[in-house]
């Protein structure tokens, strides 16, 4: 298992040079935070209630990170194309 440091280091790191902070609550659950590029004060994406607990290998993190990726790529997709309109634009 990760200590707290490391996985906070290993997240945060997989998303520069986007700003990203990796916190964790009470419930030792994680909040991911990912900033914009532009806005740095901005935060695009935002995930709360990840399980520490689960993320015990570098896959499970892996897996996380891409995850969270796909998610921040349909944010900055044109909204008809989230829709499945391919590429048509009205």
């Amino acid at each position: 298992m990760f200590s707290e440091l490391e996985l906070r280091s290993i997240i945060e790191g997989s998303f520069l040079p986007r700003r990203c902070e990796c916190t964790k609550a009470e419930d030792a659950s994680l909040t991911i935070k990912v900033y914009d590029d532009s806005n740095r004060d901005r935060v695009d994406l935002e995930v709360k209630g990840i399980k520490a607990q689960d993320l015990v290998s570098s896959r499970a993190i892996c897996e996380l990170v891409i995850g969270l990726r796909k998610d921040l790529e349909q944010l900055h997709q044109p909204t008809l194309q989230r829709a499945g309109a391919r590429g048509y634009y009205y």
